[in-house]
């Protein structure tokens, strides 16, 4: 982290160093959404994919190198490939759709992951069943709707594959739930980063393009906007209080617009902001809930 970013973050408490983080964050991610939008127009979907997680092994590598070659250690090697071969399809629909989606379709869509999440765990990891938090589901979910509108306007292929990876990524979230049941977090993103740039390499040759100077700069500001972000996520969760920081999250759907206004002249429409609201809600309600519940 930027020595600057860190002298500003140590003069604030610990809520406020996770609020500025998570809006950090949102911008990031979104930063992240702009260049893979503009690369997947001039390159393979899967091609763009691979660099992602090509600029991604550095955290590995740094991750072995700190912890030893324990990092290694886990019984639940099957399920590791399964996790990263589901994050690796998730993130090539996720890369598909954004290539036709405009980008704040593609977010508000995006924050339905943790929705299908708490479906999925209460379905199959026996997680307590509540009304309260089948209605959180159940109102995020009619969120998609709006923003769908099936039956009303044609159903678009790149924001079905900007769903249908919101679906796979919560269906990874309950796996990562699983498997940390066992294995510690720098085990689980070692062997994500691992097994994911080779899956992604090999369908990548078979429609590679090379990239040119430019592109692979551009390829390689992505990577990092992308890993900065998860960071900053991690850290902004870590140091403040859930209910503090993921109201913050929203800011995506706004930068989304304005970077879609400004570079793709998209415009959203209402049922964009309504329906991504709606998501955001259920999505932020089911947190908060399990938060007090693991209390």
């Amino acid at each position: 982290m930027p020595v600057f970013i860190s002298n500003i973050l140590k003069r604030l408490n610990p809520n406020m160093q996770g609020m500025l983080l998570m809006f950090m964050t949102s911008i990031m991610i979104v930063t992240m959404h702009t260049f893979i939008r503009d690369l997947t127009s001039q390159l393979p979907p899967v091609e763009v994919a691979f660099f992602r997680n090509l600029f991604g092994l550095p955290i590995a590598i740094g991750l072995i190198i700190h912890y030893g070659w324990g990092v290694f250690r886990t019984e639940r090697i099957r399920i590791h490939v399964v996790r990263s071969v589901g994050h690796f399809l998730a993130m090539i629909m996720f890369f598909t759709g954004i290539a036709t989606t405009p980008l704040a379709t593609a977010n508000a869509l995006g924050f339905a992951a943790p929705l299908f999440a708490a479906a999925l765990a209460t379905l199959f990891l026996g997680e307590s069943f509540r009304w309260r938090r089948w209605g959180a589901m159940f109102f995020g979910f009619a969120g998609t709707l709006v923003i769908l509108r099936p039956g009303f306007v044609s159903l678009e292929f790149g924001p079905l594959m900007i769903l249908s990876s919101s679906f796979l990524w919560g269906v990874m979230l309950v796996v990562i739930k699983s498997i940390g049941r066992s294995d510690p977090s720098p085990t689980i993103v070692v062997y994500m980063l691992l097994f994911m740039t080779p899956l992604s390499l090999v369908p990548a040759l078979f429609v590679w393009i090379w990239p040119t100077p430019e592109q692979i700069v551009m390829l390689f500001i992505m990577g990092m906007f992308g890993t900065a972000g998860q960071f900053a996520l991690a850290q902004a969760l870590r140091l403040a209080d859930t209910a503090v920081v993921l109201p913050i999250d929203f800011f995506r759907l706004v930068w989304a617009s304005l970077f879609g206004y400004f570079l793709f002249a998209e415009v959203p429409d209402i049922f964009t902001w309504i329906g991504g609201i709606m998501i955001f809600t259920g999505a932020t309600y089911l947190a908060l809930r399990e938060r007090n519940e693991s209390r």
